[in-house]
């Protein structure tokens, strides 16, 4: 397994309009409502990609916790071009864990807007379709809120408690999650909020008037699709589709852009970060070039 050469979406200095883009793409490929993932940012990091919790180990623009994070690029990761990342994670007693090598790379996507825009749509499609089995019910955005907060499990609890019984003490039932985070099931004068106002106010830190995502108006980052059999090439044939990349004068593409086809592919909406079938020709017609085949 070889870890896959990674640009990152944007540097560190948290550029807005480049992180609206990115959470618009994941939006695009997902099919998760871009507002609700905008807002959702917004109320965990202040879309500022590399914050990190005080209390716990919430790292991102989504605040993903260590084992949230694992478990969501474990099950998506590959079919988002992550494959060595996902291949990294096992679970062992009961939780996931990510060997030595690979630890530092995998937990540092989390500061990657693209990998934690795509993560957290990929959670909250899945929530979603628990939640609703689970309540019988349609779910919002406020709903899946809450799984992101809770986890799926905490937020059955939560959810089906606060329907039956909205009045009641939602620390009483949470405890753990209440110490931790006393600003959501306390008032500011320390009394504890029922589980209607805590769904109230969770309502109101992920609400907001809907946004229309950005103009797609760059590809984004390049994640290097894994390994595959490609089909061999007759060395005449690869020469003359080498020589059609090239303009007259112009030295050949760079692997970086005969991997993507950038241009031809932005304008035809092709999802970069699933690998194409062109793609993999251009590369392999590239390995040809510098091999002095073609």
């Amino acid at each position: 397994m070889s870890r896959q050469t990674i640009r990152p979406t944007l540097d560190q200095t948290g550029d807005a309009q480049a992180i609206r883009r990115a959470i618009g793409r994941a939006a695009n490929r997902t099919g998760v409502d871009f507002t609700y993932l905008l807002n959702q940012a917004k109320s965990e990091s202040g879309l500022n990609p590399t914050a990190k919790a005080g209390n716990s180990s919430a790292t991102g623009l989504y605040q993903f916790i260590d084992q949230s994070w694992l478990g969501v690029m474990k099950q998506h990761g590959a079919e988002h071009g992550y494959g060595w990342a996902a291949d990294a994670i096992h679970r062992q007693g009961g939780r996931w864990t990510v060997k030595s090598e690979y630890r530092e790379a995998v937990f540092a996507l989390r500061k990657d807007p693209e990998a934690s825009s795509l993560m957290a749509a990929a959670y909250a499609s899945d929530n979603a379709a628990g939640l609703k089995q689970s309540l019988g019910r349609d779910v919002g955005s406020t709903d899946l809120y809450f799984a992101h907060f809770l986890g799926l499990h905490g937020a059955k609890k939560f959810l089906k408690a606060a329907d039956h019984a909205p009045g009641a003490t939602a620390a009483a039932l949470f405890p753990r999650e209440a110490a931790a985070n006393r600003t959501i099931f306390y008032t500011k004068s320390g009394e504890a909020r029922s589980l209607g106002q805590v769904y109230a106010l969770m309502g109101r830190k992920i609400g907001g008037p809907a946004e229309a995502p950005p103009v797609a108006d760059d590809p984004g980052p390049t994640l290097m699709a894994e390994d595959q059999a490609l089909s061999p090439t007759p060395p005449e044939v690869a020469t003359v589709q080498l020589a059609a990349l090239t303009t007259e004068g112009a030295s050949a593409p760079s692997p970086l852009e005969a991997m993507l086809g950038q241009q031809a592919q932005a304008s035809a909406g092709i999802d970069l970060l699933k690998p194409q079938p062109g793609q993999a020709r251009l590369a392999y017609l590239m390995v040809l070039n510098q091999l002095g085949t073609v």
